[in-house]
């Protein structure tokens, strides 16, 4: 298929007439995969769209499509995904209408792995739903089988304030990551009249067997009653009944988990973090029976809500409350060398995108050789995928000249990152997106000062990084960064003057001691679910 007369040749084969549509579509998948193999993926949609036209029978043109697209999908976003999702999706809202929840799933599957395949929103610079998340996902959005998913089923009673008498009953719940929910954990158990339990199921075989797959999720969903559901219930529904209030980490699997049960009077608080707005489990999750749900910033509310219309429509109340982040720990002194050094903390995803930051640093040091850039946190993985190692090989050769010289410094895990700091004079955000970015914020309550890059996910849209920092931070590009830190560590004065101002941004707006206020109101003041909870988060978030 790299020879064009070969490829012309079998494309014309494929296109003719007269072929039974058996026969063209398994010789179309076989041409179609050997283009892309190729690296020829033009070629390859071209080959599609002339089978397409001469294939009679709708279920094997939604197979054609939605393999295909899958296969494409190792080189970039297909041009057909669209198509492919809204072809499988008819068959899905057919086979539901029939009754048939088992076929209707197993559809709504295979569109799913396509809409929501990691290597187009965790693995690239860029993802399709960035852009317009409406439009990405209207064929999703259109099908009645997803909308009956993410159908408000309520609660048999409404959430009601915890006994006076007693202590606030507090169920945290995570799977996994507990590095955004531990300050709050702590924060809660060392509060008076405050009870709280945690429960994270790692390492429980049979309950983790129960989380693993979105299959049988949807069809207890759809069914609305399953062997499966029972299962879920008589593991969680005691949790449930135990707490007044029950707040989830994470909108993922354990979230939709918790919504299948009925909470009765119980209050259901979820947070939302960022990778979950690019997921299928927020789709599950009937917000009906989730009375708050917690985001880290406005753009990424502003993102799930255009993504996951039950959001609105469940009628949960939306907080916007910052990660809990001690930050005056951080505020240390900070040696004259560190106003040349560079630091970029964590590393360890594509949309980290360091390779900005080495493009700064090449800028830096055409005018001043003693620039220099630390890396400092987990890296990313290059066996995690194809993109994974060609951003990474590409990273390597970014630096090869700089490493050996010095002007790149990758640290790996810190385990003291306040003591780490303190040799970090310009803190930046070189990310593609981010939700909130406390590294960058942790770098600015350490007196450095922050550069961040106009988070391009969200650089068009309402909210994003210039609508969260103050707008001195936020730059529009590499030339533009280098040029805020040439005029910050101009002199030493004028770098450490700089980096004090942040830091006291910094600490001000987004030390634990002003977000815990916005906790303890959504999590356990607002227990009866008062109203008036969205416009004190709100008023604080504000400050």
């Amino acid at each position: 298929m790299r020879s064009r007369v070969v490829a012309s040749t079998w494309s014309a084969v494929v296109a003719a007439p007269g072929l039974p549509d058996r026969v063209r579509v398994a010789l179309a998948d076989r041409v179609h995969a050997g283009l892309v193999r190729a690296g020829r993926p033009e070629s390859a949609a071209r080959v599609s769209r002339g089978v397409l036209r001469r294939v009679g029978s709708r279920r094997l043109r939604a197979d054609l499509l939605v393999r295909q697209a899958a296969a494409e999908i190792q080189l970039g976003t297909p041009p057909g995904l669209t198509d492919a999702a809204a072809a499988e999706l008819e068959f899905a809202d057919k086979a539901f209408a029939k009754g048939n929840v088992r076929s209707a799933v197993a559809s709504l599957t295979a569109v799913q792995r396509l809409l929501f395949d990691r290597r187009l929103h965790y693995d690239r610079l860029t993802s399709p739903m960035a852009d317009d998340p409406g439009r990405f996902l209207a064929p999703w959005h259109a099908s009645a089988t997803v909308g009956a998913l993410s159908a408000s089923r309520g609660r048999r009673e409404p959430a009601a304030a915890p006994p006076p008498d007693r202590p606030v009953r507090l169920l945290i719940a995570t799977y996994g990551n507990h590095s955004f929910i531990e300050p709050v954990r702590r924060y809660f158990e060392e509060m008076p009249g405050v009870d709280v339990r945690f429960y994270d199921p790692t390492g429980e075989a049979a309950h983790i067997s129960l989380m693993n797959n979105a299959r049988p999720m949807a069809e207890h969903i759809l069914a609305g009653r399953s062997a499966y559901g029972d299962r879920v219930a008589e593991w969680l529904q005691p949790l449930v009944d135990w707490a007044d209030v029950v707040f989830v980490d994470w909108c993922a699997a354990l979230a939709v988990l918790f919504g299948m049960i009925d909470p009765g009077s119980t209050r259901m608080v979820m947070r939302l973090h960022s990778f979950e707005a690019f997921a299928v489990w927020p789709h599950l999750v009937d917000f009906s029976r989730v009375d708050d749900v917690i985001f880290v910033s406005e753009h990424l509310h502003d993102l799930a809500a255009a993504a996951v219309p039950g959001l609105a429509s469940g009628g949960s109340r939306i907080h916007v409350i910052s990660n809990a982040m001690d930050l005056r720990r951080f505020r240390r002194e900070k040696s004259p060398a560190a106003r040349f050094t560079l630091g970029v903390v964590g590393i360890k995803s594509i949309a980290k995108d360091p390779r900005w930051a080495v493009e700064v640093l090449r800028h830096l040091r055409a005018h001043d050789d003693r620039y220099r850039l630390v890396l400092l946190g987990q890296e990313i993985n290059p066996a995690a995928s194809p993109d994974s190692k060609a951003y990474w090989d590409r990273f390597l050769a970014d630096i090869a000249d700089l490493e050996p010289a010095g002007a790149v410094a990758r640290l790996g895990q810190i385990e003291d990152v306040p003591s780490a700091l303190t040799e970090v004079g310009v803190v930046l955000s070189s990310s593609v997106r981010e939700s909130f970015h406390c590294g960058l914020v942790e770098g600015a309550a350490s007196g450095a000062v922050p550069v961040v890059r106009d988070w391009p996910f969200f650089a068009s849209r309402p909210h994003g990084a210039r609508s969260l920092f103050p707008p001195d931070w936020v730059v529009d590009g590499t030339r533009a960064a280098a040029d805020r830190i040439l005029a910050a560590t101009a002199s030493e004065e004028a770098w450490r003057k700089t980096g004090a101002a942040a830091a006291d941004h910094a600490i001000a707006t987004w030390d634990w001691e002003t977000v815990s206020r916005q906790f303890d109101w959504v999590v356990c003041k607002d227990a009866a679910g008062d109203s008036a909870a969205t416009e004190r988060t709100d008023g604080v978030d504000g400050e």
